[in-house]
């Protein structure tokens, strides 16, 4: 599989997309107004306890206080055997400070979710500063690497006297990686602790005590496998950062690194503007004449499955299974693409072959293999539908490109010039009887407006015959479908 990674940096924002054959397959946008904070440390302060919730709100310099449950506080205190978990009152008070790292960016209405269990990543391992033990990524599946692993890391930290310093969790990318890169790894996040360490005790709360690194470089170090092909910069300050960093952390990835010079925009030349902008819609085209319609809701996020115009060649149950295998796969991207996480239901096409029910849902834990994100599939409910969850730390494309109607509030719908018409109608008979006047003036969008001097010219001479007054119309060209103003004059 061909894959490649491209930069879009511009002083206001940055946007890296991977491409596998290729066709988008992820996109992260961070804009300098409003960067992400998913990793970033804290030192804040604790304005609210909620034992009812076994939560508490922590102040960390934001606009929203964010939020940490009972279960993300470390608790140094040794408990004995059969104590059970302390409530929140008893791990913290309302004026405490506290270090706080953020797991999820706020989403929406809620504020950041926060952690005191500290990890600091670096390219091949992630620092605990809290834990003594050595973990492996679950994705390294070969069980003589995982020891020779664990065995490196574990004789690398009684070399350097480090074994009480904190734990280690190798990640996929040090599946056969030496010696020598992994001790790097593993003095240069000691080092990083140490001066975070000495941020806290001079700082103040709340504060930032540590940052994580700008996308460019967490692309680098979190995203680039070892079959990516290029990584193409169309921007020549960055691609010097990035050169510079490819050399001290990750060599063997030094020539895959470009600087793109060609006059057509990089995003344009892989059509990955149109790709965005199509994972905008709600409807998703499959090539064979399906399509699916995509959901998003604070609460979860639903996918219908349609056969559309695809008809097929043989029967009704083919026609079905190929339909849902295709959007097996596109869903898989989708997903990857839009960011869509937290709860997700898909409602395939009803499969009566549990044979066919068993090879689709197999297509979809298999194309979601490459998902960076971790997902998890129940299987599929007494209703027919696919139940599963994707990790969400930071927010959707939608809700990061784009922001609700204003005109209908995110409904997604407005209401037809008719039904304004008739809610015109039930505003003039509420003022006639409030108000003692012989002429109203309804102010109104010109499609409402043509509606009631056309279709509905009758029913206003009706009313106005009913009522005993003169209605009159004017166009406000300012005014959404549903906005109208009644006036006496």
């Amino acid at each position: 599989m061909s894959e490649e990674i491209l930069m879009n940096i511009t002083p206001m924002e940055s946007r890296v997309a991977l491409v596998e054959n290729g066709v988008l397959q992820e996109v992260y946008v961070e804009r300098s107004r409003n960067r992400g904070i998913v990793g970033n440390i804290y030192k804040g302060k604790v304005v609210r306890v909620l034992p009812g919730m076994q939560a508490a709100f922590v102040d960390i310099g934001l606009e929203k206080a964010a939020f940490i449950h009972a279960s993300e506080i470390f608790d140094r205190n040794s408990r004995p055997e059969g104590a059970g978990e302390p409530g929140i009152v008893e791990l913290v008070r309302e004026g405490q400070s506290m270090v706080v790292q953020v797991t999820k960016d706020p989403l929406g209405t809620k504020g950041a979710r926060l952690t005191t269990h500290i990890s600091i990543p670096a390219r091949y391992l992630v620092l605990m500063p809290h834990n003594n033990h050595v973990g492996i990524s679950l994705r390294i599946e070969d069980p003589q690497e995982r020891e020779r692993l664990k065995e490196t890391v574990e004789r690398l930290l009684e070399q350097e006297s480090l074994n009480d310093k904190g734990g280690f969790i190798l990640r996929t990318a040090a599946e056969g990686i030496g010696e020598q890169e992994l001790l790097a790894d593993i003095l240069f996040l000691h080092r990083l602790w140490t001066t975070v360490e000495e941020q806290i005790r001079e700082s103040t709360a709340p504060d930032c005590v540590y940052e994580d690194l700008p996308l460019h470089l967490r692309t680098m170090r979190d995203l680039v496998e070892p079959d990516i092909e290029k990584i193409r910069i169309d921007s020549l300050d960055t691609f010097n950062k990035v050169c510079k960093f490819v050399r001290k952390l990750v060599p063997h990835l030094d020539g895959r690194v470009e600087y793109y010079t060609g006059e057509r925009p990089l995003f344009d030349l892989f059509s990955v503007e149109d790709e965005i902008n199509r994972a905008l819609s709600r409807r998703v085209e499959l090539k064979s004449g399906g399509y699916l319609i995509v959901d998003q809701t604070e609460a979860m996020s639903t996918i219908d499955v349609n056969t559309g115009g695809f008809v097929g060649h043989r029967n009704l149950e083919e026609t079905i299974f190929k339909t849902n295998l295709e959007a097996a796969t596109t869903i898989a991207r989708q997903l990857r693409l839009r960011n869509l996480g937290g709860i997700i239901i898909i409602d395939f096409i009803d499969m009566e072959d549990v044979e066919h029910q068993r090879q689709v849902l197999r297509t979809l834990e298999k194309n979601l293999e490459r998902d960076h994100a971790k997902t998890n599939i129940t299987g599929v409910s007494e209703l027919g539908l696919v139940e599963m969850t994707r990790k969400r730390t930071r927010e959707s494309l939608e809700n990061t490109l784009c922001e609700a109607c204003p005109t209908c509030n995110g409904r997604g719908t407005l209401k037809t010039a008719e039904t304004v018409c008739y809610e015109i109608f039930r505003e003039i008979m509420r003022e006639a009887r409030a108000y003692e006047n012989d002429t109203y003036l309804v102010l109104a969008s010109e499609a409402v407006v043509d509606q009631l001097l056309d279709e509905e010219s009758d029913n206003v001479a009706e009313l106005e015959a009913f009522l005993d007054k003169t209605i009159r119309f004017q166009v406000e060209p300012r005014y959404s479908q549903e906005q109208f103003d009644v006036v006496l004059v």
